[in-house]
């Protein structure tokens, strides 16, 4: 049995709430034309490492947040392929 799949009641919400506004942002974000590369990175990465952060600490809000600081923080820092 998976670890979501076990969890219920109050996690089980939380998580499925982290993930759908993970979602929003990412498809919030993908629409944002006039953001740098950089910029985009890191919203992506800050939504992934939030979702990785919520999934690994069973909905937790401080692995929530600290997953999607990391995730911001790697995104950030990814080089720019198309800079030369």
């Amino acid at each position: 049995m998976s670890a979501v799949a076990s969890m219920t009641g109050p996690r089980r919400c939380a998580l499925a709430t982290t993930a759908l506004l993970a979602m929003l942002t990412l498809a919030a974000t993908s629409g944002c034309g006039n953001m740098s590369k950089q910029d985009q990175n890191t919203a992506v990465g800050a939504a992934v490492g939030g979702v990785a952060g919520a999934i690994l600490s069973g909905g937790g809000t401080a692995g929530t947040v600290g997953g999607a600081a990391v995730g911001g923080i790697i995104g950030n820092q990814l080089p720019d392929k198309d800079k030369k």
